[in-house]
């Protein structure tokens, strides 16, 4: 065992790390049961959710960019942008940069409809016990990216080392993102 603050060997590290990954996954099945459970009174499947929320982060953008951001199929994300359009919370826009792959973007309504399902979530978060301090919550960042980049091909880099990221992991919802993750 090492004294708090010194580096973990590997071997240890690799341990702590799996302990960290079992809470992220038992985390992340909660919050998508329970982001399921309320979608019916929401009107949002966790799939548009996620659609959403990466708009209001980047802006309009491709079906393709998104889908490379959240490593999931071209189809999948086509079916929630689908989705979401039936809504009325997305719309297609115009792309200069290419005819054939329009920019998706927030209608107003989704705008409102993700701002209202962030902030019910932050309301219920910002229930958290245990005295976290902002120092706390930087390391689980660090640590959280640090493993996303192992992931990604990207193991040297480190949560909030200037000049680092790829700007699409890097913002509130770098994380593992809540329930598109």
């Amino acid at each position: 065992m090492t004294k708090t603050g010194d580096p973990l060997p590997p071997d240890e590290l690799a341990e702590r790390l799996t302990e960290v990954l079992g809470l992220a996954g038992l985390l992340y099945r909660r919050v998508l049961r329970k982001v399921e459970q309320t979608a019916p009174e929401q009107g949002l499947s966790v799939g548009v959710r996620a659609v959403l929320e990466l708009l209001r982060e980047q802006g309009p953008t491709t079906v393709p960019r998104m889908s490379r951001s959240q490593a999931l199929s071209r189809q999948f994300v086509q079916r929630m942008v689908n989705d979401g359009a039936a809504l009325g919370l997305v719309e297609q826009i115009a792309n200069p940069a290419h005819r054939r792959s329009p920019l998706i973007g927030l209608t107003v309504a989704g705008r409102a409809a993700i701002t209202a399902v962030t902030d019910r979530e932050k309301a219920v978060l910002g229930r958290t016990g245990g005295g976290l301090t902002e120092a706390d919550v930087e390391g689980c960042v660090r640590v959280l990216s640090g493993v996303l980049a192992l992931f990604d091909g990207r193991e040297t880099e480190t949560h909030g080392e200037e000049g680092e990221g790829d700007g699409e992991r890097n913002g509130p919802t770098g994380r593992g993102r809540t329930p598109s993750g």
